[in-house]
């Protein structure tokens, strides 16, 4: 007879309340620990800010270099680039210590006025072509009828089902944020 496999993970113990007294007590240490992770995060978060603001303060003068740095090179390479690109043949040069690089932006369409009015005119000059139409399942219209939506194969309702919240009672300041 073989044993027995083990779990290699180490089982949370599960200690079950007895009586409703001690399940009162069970929520009053839960309330107790979500504080706590409460007031971690927001530590977490108040030192998060604090050296993202001194690495943005610190950073400051650097990317102001880099800026003007770049604004110079480009002005160079563009004065140059016949000859840096072997007579545009490439987009880039290698200057040894580092590369310069031509990128071409793919092209994009921008709106300007209302979208009504320019699928009107889009109609109006036969251009559908430019009009994007799309059919989709109305989900909110089979939950509003679920006995008539499970009627067509492949459309079945599942449960909503059912969760269990551990809510303890706790009292915010006036006037506090949140």
């Amino acid at each position: 007879m073989s044993r027995p496999k083990l779990s290699k993970t180490l089982q949370t113990p599960i200690y079950v309340p007895q009586d409703e007294f001690t399940a009162r007590g069970f929520l009053t240490l839960i309330g107790e620990h979500a504080r706590a992770v409460t007031r971690l995060e927001a530590d977490m978060n108040d030192a998060i800010a604090s050296a993202k603001a001194q690495a943005t303060a610190k950073a400051k003068p650097h990317q102001d270099a880099i800026a003007v740095l770049t604004s110079g090179l480009r002005t160079w390479c563009e004065a140059n680039r016949a000859r840096l690109t072997d007579n545009h043949k490439v987009k880039f040069a290698d200057l040894g210590t580092g590369k310069v690089l031509w990128r071409t932006r793919p092209p994009a369409v921008s709106i300007t006025g209302k979208v009504e009015v320019l699928l009107e005119r889009l109609r109006a000059l036969h251009l559908p072509q430019f009009i994007r139409t799309s059919e989709t399942l109305n989900k909110e219209a089979m939950l509003a009828d679920p006995e008539l939506a499970v009627t067509v194969p492949g459309i079945r309702i599942a449960s909503a089902g059912e969760d269990f919240e551990a809510v303890p009672f706790q009292t915010e300041l006036a006037g506090a944020a949140s």
